[in-house]
């Protein structure tokens, strides 16, 4: 939505009558425009939690809601409403379109260790503008927990996974529905019994001393959605493939998942996330270029965390025959794995079978200290931040745990679901951030979601399963609904102070994401989106010469491409609940209308806020072409 000049504040004529106020509003803008210069668009998607140690005018203040954030930018009110907009449906092909990860331009990028298949989105000019249709015969997905089991086929119609992998059991199309047994490649007898085998060996698989995990090479995620009712909550992860839509599937049966693989890049998590992370038979050429994907895997555990493998090469000498090798070279491939997680400072914790599980070492004494920039691997020095990890290159050296942490290893963490209510330690070096914050945010939250479960009943029902938070802090919605039956990915703000390590002490889920980029997984895979004060945050990056904003589409995160990436992955008849000061919610409400979206406009649970909400849910229609 543009404005016109008229609808600008003159400038004050020049001379001495109006030096006094001329002058200090030239000055502010001139330091905040070289401050954003400086940063590379520091002032992020999310909120930035820099400004509440640095109050001004313009800078917003921790926790402040959508409301107090436009109070401080002074913005003039709009004095026209929204323009009217909408926008084409995309081609039938564009069904499954992931704009990031797409296979019609992977011959663009080498073939170097696969990193084609990592994130390369379009540039500007070739990004799509339309609405992305669901498959022909679609209809609303089947309700957790009954999804855990089966899908309708016609919403995930790719049969390639089922021929190919039927021998394993993935899944089996039965009907008008695909039906997931449970099995795999390394659990013939089911996933129940692979999971029981684990838990015999890891005992903190029990008592809720491990809480989250990682599956890398996830299949149809089928480890992690066994996990659930255990109370351990994982991220499974698997690369987009031009076949198995290995992802889609684990979403639309209602499991934590995204798109990705271990390849150049780090994954888009912070270090010590993960108490425990896993491989059955993924694939992953784990003892290549020096062991740099166990690497990754140590930066990703906490101190004390589990590493577990199951297939290749562990208990080589019975299954070897199967494998197309020869015992020799996976007895060689044995100990040289074994030999490179030792210099990483894991430890054999445990071996039965067809499972071998290591443990990251707890004591930085112990091992880290031994460890040098020469030696191999070497110690990462302290030039790249450990929990850096949107477009960071992985690096070949162990990531010591930080001597200022005393209470981040596995054991010193409060057990599930203890934790989840803890001020976590590393928010001291969130800048703005303590334990007092942190009550204040989850209080906060608390009545919050308990207000928007009057404005959206289905919220805590069974017609919500998959929600994600785009904007959070320290994941204050995910904890206020953990009593529901949903999953909630929070996202973090890959600019700015990065605070997703807090999410994770509590014994949450999330990634670093930039908006202005589309989001690593397929359409139609979430149930809920949450959207709180995403775009008066982004306002800093178009303030003008003048003071004021120039145009809502001058953002760095233009609202229309993220408008409609949620659209692209919210599913139809899903909803979407966006927070955010009049000032923008006209030109939201406005989209969203163009995206055949239904809208209400509603009131916030605090009369005195000035910020509205919009409850938006999102139209099944069928595609015409």
């Amino acid at each position: 939505m543009k404005y016109s000049k008229e609808d600008k504040p003159e400038r004050a004529a020049g001379g001495a009558g109006a030096g006094g106020r001329a002058v200090p509003v030239a000055l502010l803008v001139i330091v905040l425009c070289a401050f954003s210069f400086y940063l590379g668009g520091v002032y992020s998607t999310g909120r930035s939690l820099l400004d509440s140690i640095q109050p001004a005018p313009t800078l917003l203040a921790l926790g402040t809601t959508a409301a107090q954030q436009s109070s401080a930018l002074a913005l003039p009110a709009p004095s026209t409403a929204a323009a009217a907009v909408s926008f084409p449906e995309c081609p039938a092909d564009f069904q499954d379109y992931t704009p990031c990860t797409d296979p019609r331009r992977w011959r663009r990028y080498g073939n170097y260790r696969l990193s084609f298949m990592e994130r390369h989105c379009p540039p500007p000019p070739e990004r799509q503008q339309c609405l992305v249709p669901p498959p022909k015969g679609y209809k609303p997905p089947i309700r957790w927990p009954k999804s855990k089991d089966q899908c309708w086929y016609r919403n995930v119609p790719y049969d390639w996974i089922n021929s190919q992998k039927s021998n394993q059991h993935w899944l089996a199309k039965d009907g008008d529905r695909f039906r997931f047994p449970g099995g795999g490649t390394m659990f013939p007898n089911g996933v129940g019994v692979y999971v029981d085998a684990m838990r015999a060996l890891i005992p903190g698989m029990r008592d809720g001393t491990v809480r989250t995990a990682l599956d890398t090479g996830c299949g149809v995620a089928s480890w992690g959605g066994d996990l659930l009712a255990r109370g351990i909550l994982a991220v499974s992860l698997a690369p987009r493939d031009n076949h198995e839509a290995q992802v889609q599937f684990a979403l639309e049966r209602g499991i934590p998942a995204i798109l990705g693989i271990i390849s150049t890049q780090r994954l888009p998590f912070p270090s010590a996330a993960f108490d425990m992370a896993h491989c059955s038979r993924c694939l992953i050429p784990w003892t290549e270029f020096g062991g740099l994907y166990l690497l990754e895997i140590h930066r990703l555990l906490r101190p004390g965390g589990f590493w577990v493998l199951s297939g290749p090469p562990i208990n080589y000498e019975n299954r070897w025959h199967g494998w197309n090798t020869t015992a020799q070279a996976q007895k060689a491939d044995l100990d040289r794995l074994k030999k490179m997680l030792a210099a990483m400072c894991f430890k054999l914790y445990n071996i039965k079978g067809d499972i071998a599980v290591w443990q990251k070492s707890p004591d930085a004494a112990a091992c880290y200290d031994k460890l040098t920039p020469i030696t191999t691997p070497p110690k990462c020095d302290d030039s790249v931040d450990p929990d850096a990890a949107w477009y960071v290159p992985m690096r070949p050296c162990v990531t010591a745990p930080s001597a200022r942490y005393k209470k981040l290893g596995l054991n010193a963490t409060p057990k599930w679901p203890q934790r989840l209510a803890v001020a976590p330690e590393r928010i001291n070096v969130v800048p703005g951030s303590s334990a007092g914050t942190f009550k204040q945010d989850d209080a906060r939250w608390k009545l919050r979601a308990k207000h928007y479960k009057t404005l959206l009943p289905a919220l805590g029902t069974d017609k919500i399963r998959n929600v994600m938070d785009m904007n959070t802090v320290y994941g204050g919605f995910a904890a206020s609904i953990i009593k529901d039956p949903v999953w909630v990915m929070n996202v973090v703000s890959s600019y700015g102070p990065n605070s997703l390590g807090v999410v994770y002490d509590r014994g949450l889920i999330g990634v670093n994401h930039d908006w202005c980029e589309a989001f690593s997984t397929y359409p139609r895979t979430y149930d809920l989106l949450h959207l709180d004060g995403l775009f008066t945050a982004e306002s800093h990056s178009f303030i003008g010469t003048e003071g004021v904003l120039d145009n809502i589409t001058n953002c760095r995160c233009e609202m229309k491409f993220v408008l409609l990436e949620m659209d692209r992955i919210l599913r139809p008849t899903g909803y979407a609940i966006i927070r955010e000061s009049t000032y923008f919610l006209d030109s939201v409400a406005a989209i969203a209308k163009g995206m055949r979206w239904s809208c209400e406009r509603r009131n916030p649970e605090n009369k005195d806020d000035k910020d509205k909400i919009l409850i938006c849910q999102k139209k099944l229609w069928a595609g015409k072409q």
